[in-house]
C-alpha cells in the first residue's frame, strides 16, 4: 500500500502562494485584454469623453464643452497647424521622435519632446502630470497605438480632444468658441492661432490673442505652410 504524503506548513504555504500568483496573472492578462480592446475600440468609434475631461468637469462644477467633429470636416489648415506647432515630425515617426528626445536632453530637459501620438494616448486614455507610471504607461502604449490607428486617426482624435481654453475641448467647440464658426470655416490664421494655444490653453487666448500667440501663429501659419509643400502632412491628407 502506497504511503501518503504528509503535507506540512511549508507545503501548503507553497500552494496558496502559487494559486495566489496564478490569479494575479490571469488577473493581469485580463487586463490587458480589456484595455486593448479600448484601444481597438477607439480607432473606429467618436471617443466619448476622457479622464481629465471627467476630471475638469467635477472641478469647474459643469460640464465641459464637447462636440466630436470627423477630421474630414476641420479646415485642412488646422490640422497642419496642429502637427505644424506640437509635433512637425508627425508623419516620419513610429509614434516617438528620437531627434527630438536628444535634442530635449542636450537641453537639460528645459523642453518637451512629446508627439502628438504620445499626447493623444495621454489625453485618451491616462490622467495628467509628470508621475514615472503615467510616463510609462504612455511608452508602453503609444507603440500599440501607432500600430492599430491611422495617422490620420490619431490626428483625428487629438483634434477632437485637445484642450484650447478652461472647459473647451476639440475643434468644434474651439472654432465656435473663439470666432463663432465651425471647424470648416477656420482660416490659416484663425488654425494657427487655435495651434499657438496647444501647450497652455489655460494660459494663452486664441481670440484676442497677444503678441507672444500673434507672433507664435505667424510661425506655426509658415511651418504649416512648408510641412505641406514638403510633403509631411501627406499621412493624414487623401
Amino acid at each position: 500500500m502506497a504511503k501518503k504524503t504528509k503535507s506540512t506548513p511549508k507545503t501548503k504555504q507553497r500552494g496558496l502562494f502559487r494559486r495566489v500568483m496564478r490569479r494575479v496573472m490571469q488577473f493581469g492578462a485580463a487586463v490587458v485584454v480589456l484595455f486593448f480592446a479600448w484601444i481597438l475600440l477607439y480607432s473606429v468609434i467618436p471617443v466619448p469623453a476622457t479622464p481629465y475631461m471627467l476630471a475638469e468637469s467635477m472641478r469647474r462644477g459643469e460640464s465641459v464643452d464637447y462636440r466630436w467633429t470627423p477630421i474630414d470636416q476641420m479646415s485642412p489648415h488646422l490640422a497642419r497647424s496642429a502637427v505644424a506647432a506640437e509635433d512637425a515630425n508627425f508623419c516620419l515617426h513610429w509614434g516617438f521622435d528620437m531627434d527630438a528626445i536628444r535634442d530635449a536632453i542636450s537641453d537639460g530637459g528645459s523642453r518637451g519632446a512629446s508627439t502628438i501620438s504620445q499626447q493623444t494616448v495621454k489625453n485618451t486614455f491616462l490622467w495628467h502630470g509628470r508621475s514615472w507610471p503615467r510616463k510609462a504607461l504612455e511608452a508602453l502604449i503609444t507603440p500599440v497605438v501607432e500600430l492599430t490607428w491611422s495617422k490620420k486617426r490619431i490626428l483625428e482624435v487629438y483634434l477632437n480632444i485637445a484642450e484650447f481654453d478652461a472647459g473647451i475641448f476639440g475643434a468644434e467647440a474651439a472654432a465656435r468658441h473663439y470666432f463663432g464658426v465651425g471647424p470648416e470655416e477656420l482660416t490659416a490664421r484663425q488654425a494657427g492661432q487655435l495651434a499657438a494655444v496647444l501647450p497652455a490653453p489655460k494660459d494663452r487666448d486664441a481670440g484676442k490673442p497677444g503678441p507672444f500667440v500673434r507672433r507664435r501663429a505667424a510661425e506655426v501659419m509658415d511651418g504649416a505652410a512648408t510641412i505641406e509643400r514638403d510633403g509631411r502632412a501627406a499621412c493624414f491628407e487623401d
